[in-house]
């Protein structure tokens, strides 16, 4: 290219200013996505890249060499290549189809190649396969029912090693009394013991997203809990809507008396049960709540053991849920 200078003022030639737009074209390429394709934000597509943070992953996740190992969002497999060397097989459900290609690329040709397993699909929307353990770079989108569809997967897997967003990690692990501490935590902690393993800084990931990650470990109890989850899920819905009101403010709006109500009358005539007339709904919740001690607390402070004893009172009264 030339450049010509004319009263002190430098022109830059066409042929010059096009180079220098497929530079700029390059460079964003190259920051945005891999081997000259953008990532796709609908799929929340990071990749990690930190080979440090992976090792630790896979570390962490405690594998044997007859474990199958299930990872969701594979995308161009630098996970999955160390997942591979320590297992017998890695089942990976991939929703972007360049991926698939690009997947297949890196272990055509290897040893590899025999014990990976691509599933081209919506992790949300197919059936799981049989696996030991779940280990994956989450799509941040998919986080909550992701987790729950993994809890409620059988035969249940003996750990997930999950990264997230940090604030989701840390409303799986929060406490009572924590800030963070949520209908997810109660959830979630029911069903599994919750462990974070190590903060991940956003500039792991290419390109890295706005806020840091968290790696987590989720170990479903096994056997499950033996309560009827959608119950349990009703009342844990209702204590957290203001979960820093007491449980007595709560229940004694109309609109939730209302609801206990007709689930209450639902009831009966599933089992054939006669409703005596008038019913005293607010009486019963109150008696409840009064006698377990549990009227003038927060759900914010409250543990899973008193939501279970909560929970239990109300469905000896008849109170239900769902």
């Amino acid at each position: 290219y030339q450049r010509r200078v004319h009263g002190g003022i430098t022109v830059t030639s066409d042929v010059e200013m096009a180079q220098r737009r497929d530079r700029g074209k390059d460079r964003k390429e190259r920051a945005a996505g891999h081997r000259g394709f953008a990532l796709d934000k609908q799929f929340g597509q990071h990749l990690l890249r930190n080979h440090l943070l992976i090792n630790t992953i896979v570390e962490k996740a405690q594998l044997n060499s007859t474990d199958i190992v299930l990872e969701v969002g594979p995308g161009t497999g630098n996970l999955t290549v160390k997942l591979l060397e320590q297992c017998k097989k890695v089942i990976a459900i991939e929703v972007d189809p360049r991926m698939v290609v690009e997947l297949n690329k890196r272990v055509a040709g290897t040893p590899l190649a025999s014990h990976l397993q691509i599933i081209h699909g919506d992790f949300l929307s197919i059936e799981l396969p049989y696996f030991d353990v779940c280990v994956a770079n989450v799509p941040y989108q998919i986080s909550s029912p992701l987790v729950f569809k993994l809890l409620a997967h059988r035969p249940a897997p003996r750990q997930c090693v999950l990264m997230f967003q940090r604030e989701f990690a840390m409303r799986l692990v929060a406490q009572p009394g924590d800030e963070l501490y949520c209908r997810l935590s109660v959830n979630t902690q029911l069903l599994a013991r919750v462990e974070h393993l190590v903060k991940v800084s956003r500039k792991s990931f290419r390109p890295p997203p706005k806020v840091d990650s968290s790696v987590v470990r989720i170990q479903p109890r096994n056997p499950p809990p033996p309560i009827n989850f959608l119950e349990w899920d009703g009342l844990i819905r209702l204590c957290f809507t203001r979960k820093n009101k007491t449980l007595g403010a709560i229940f004694r709006k109309s609109a939730v008396l209302e609801m206990l109500e007709k689930n209450f009358r639902t009831f009966c005539e599933l089992n054939c049960l006669p409703v005596v007339e008038p019913l005293n709904t607010a009486c019963v919740v109150n008696e409840v709540l009064t006698s377990s001690g549990l009227s003038d607390q927060r759900s914010g402070k409250l543990t899973q053991d008193d939501f279970l004893r909560l929970l239990a009172a109300f469905n000896d009264a008849h109170v239900h849920f769902c």
